[in-house]
């Protein structure tokens, strides 16, 4: 299996399981090791008194993309921490999308960048998460730690 496999695999069996982010309607619109893009409609039930998009379903977004692209190499990975920085408001109806890059990895700790932007390439926030490996794998394949 290929790496990109392992990511797509991997992503379709931890997307089966994600009631939260099914349910908020987030789609997959890029995976790949160590990296994943999710897109999210922002509905009225989304929207805070300011109406804009509440924080915390912009920071669920972002958690989202950071958990598929940590899981991307078929080893549970959980999150460790995560610091989110709101930029803009996300509007109404909007199509916000998060993108999650790894950009550190050192035994079962990585570090991923998560930029969220709206549907006009503006930046409504960014968010940096912490992962830890635990036992486990999202689907079973012969060589990898169970």
């Amino acid at each position: 299996m290929t790496p990109q496999q392992r990511a797509e695999t991997a992503a379709q069996a931890m997307m089966q399981a994600d009631n939260a982010s099914r349910d908020l309607g987030m789609q997959i619109t890029a995976i790949g090791p160590g990296l994943a893009t999710l897109t999210m409609r922002v509905t009225g039930k989304m929207l805070n008194g300011h109406k804009t998009c509440h924080g915390g379903y912009i920071f669920t977004l972002a958690d989202s993309a950071f958990a598929f692209a940590c899981n991307s190499y078929n080893r549970v990975t959980v999150a460790q921490q995560n610091q989110i920085t709101y930029i803009a408001p996300g509007k109404a109806d909007e199509l916000l999308t998060a993108t999650a890059r790894e950009t550190a990895m050192a035994g079962r700790s990585g570090v991923y960048d998560v930029m969220v932007t709206g549907e006009d390439g503006r930046i409504v926030a960014t968010m940096r998460g912490l992962s830890r490996t635990i036992r486990g794998q999202q689907f079973p394949e012969e060589g990898q730690d169970a």
